[in-house]
C-alpha cells in the first residue's frame, strides 16, 4: 500500500477486495404491538451483538422504541444480508420470548414477535453519523 494510505478502521480488506458496508436495519414488532420494555431492548442490544459476531459483522449502533428497533451493521461483504437479518430476527425472537415469556404473551400472541418484514436500507460515508444520531434519539421506554 502507499505511504500515504491513511486506513480507516470500517475499511474491511482482503485478498481480492476493499469495501465498507454498512446498513440500517429497522425490524417492527407483530401488528407494531407496543411489546419492547428498557430491559428488553438492552437484552436485545446484546444477543444481535452475538449474532452479528457470528456472521464477522459488527453492531455499531442500537436503539429501539417499544414497537421497533434499529440498527446499525457493518458487515462483510461475504455476508448475505437477508442471512443475517433472518439470524438476528429469530434468534432474538425466540430468547426475548423465553427470558420473558409472560410479558410477551401479554402483547403478543400466535408464537410471532416480529413482523414478516423489514427496512433494510444501505449507508455509508457522511451520512453514517446522521443514522447513528436518528438511532441514537429514538424514544426509549423508561423502566
Amino acid at each position: 500500500m502507499s505511504p500515504r494510505w491513511n486506513p480507516n478502521p470500517d475499511v474491511r480488506t482482503g485478498r481480492h477486495v476493499v469495501c465498507n458496508l454498512h446498513v440500517h436495519l429497522v425490524f417492527l414488532t407483530k401488528y407494531r404491538r407496543g411489546a419492547l420494555t428498557d430491559a428488553m431492548l438492552s437484552r436485545c442490544e446484546e444477543i444481535m451483538r452475538e449474532v452479528c459476531a457470528d456472521f464477522e459483522a459488527e453492531l455499531k449502533q442500537f436503539n429501539g422504541e417499544q414497537d421497533q428497533v434499529h440498527l446499525l451493521v457493518h458487515y462483510p461483504p461475504k455476508v448475505q444480508l437477508s442471512k443475517l437479518v433472518n439470524s438476528l430476527k429469530g434468534v432474538s425472537a425466540r430468547l426475548l420470548r423465553k427470558e420473558y415469556d409472560t410479558h410477551v404473551r401479554r402483547h403478543l400472541w400466535g408464537g410471532h414477535f416480529w413482523s414478516g418484514s423489514y427496512f433494510a436500507g444501505s449507508c455509508g460515508g457522511a451520512p453514517l453519523t446522521v443514522v447513528k444520531q436518528y438511532i441514537e434519539n429514538q424514544q426509549r421506554p423508561t423502566g
